[in-house]
């Protein structure tokens, strides 16, 4: 009975300790390959967070209206590493993104490249098996 407790004990603990990394996504499971999206706007903020870092922009389309995307990068350290630094994108800066739009065709994508108004461009760090390749 002692060796049974301790065991489900054990195995309590272990799904517990789990459960963070669970919270971590594919590219495949949020983002749909078939939608690339190409933004143009202006950026509102910028979440330097983990596990993915956020760039808010607003993006005024044709007729005037403004949509408010998301556009997720990889993790702040391999933003730095891809040459980025928390003044590469500032609000107000004028960004043009390519990405990949989510699934359920919210204003939310994963980016993959950012160009900046200078025409410096950068990776955003979101690539991973199921993304697809730059072309």
């Amino acid at each position: 009975m002692r060796m049974k407790l301790f065991s489900v004990a054990i195995g309590s603990l272990l799904t517990a300790a789990a459960a963070p990394s669970l919270a971590h996504h594919s590219f495949a499971a949020e983002f749909d390959a078939n939608r690339p999206v190409q933004l143009e706007g202006t950026v509102t903020k910028m979440d330097w967070i983990n596990p993915h870092s956020w760039i808010h922009i607003d993006v005024t389309t044709s007729s005037g209206e403004v949509q408010k995307w998301m556009v997720e990068g990889g993790a702040p350290n391999a933003l730095i590493r891809n040459g980025w630094n928390r003044n590469s994108v500032v609000p107000g800066t004028k960004v043009h993104v390519e990405g990949f739009q989510a699934k359920d065709r919210t204003f939310r994508a994963s980016g993959r490249d950012i160009t900046l108004e200078n025409g410096t461009s950068l990776f955003m760090g979101q690539g991973g098996a199921a993304a697809p390749s730059a072309e």
